[in-house]
């Protein structure tokens, strides 16, 4: 299994209409192939500079791999994620 996680702040204001379109958006990952426990989540640490956050699992690399490529993903970045984006991390865990 491999969590693919992404931390990342957005250029639109907080609580705009741009902000919650782009969340929206989003939802586009739920459904690739391969996608299970997607979440969009809201940071609140305190500790992290960052406001939100995606999470989901993959059962092995073929399904993250597959992920990757899909055009629902590679149009998502392309359209949404590279314009609106100001700034993320990327981390993808698999367990111990």
């Amino acid at each position: 299994m491999i969590r693919h996680t992404v931390v990342f702040s957005l250029k639109h204001a907080a609580g705009s209409v741009e902000e919650h379109a782009f969340l929206d958006a989003a939802l586009v990952l739920e459904a690739i192939p391969g996608v299970q426990k997607f979440e969009r989540l809201r940071q609140v640490s305190p500790k992290a500079d960052y406001a939100f956050g995606f999470s989901m699992e993959f059962v092995d690399q073929a399904a993250y791999d597959g992920y990757n490529v899909h055009p629902d993903h590679v149009a998502f970045v392309r359209d949404r994620w590279v314009p609106e984006v100001a700034r993320f991390q990327e981390i993808d865990y698999v367990a111990l």
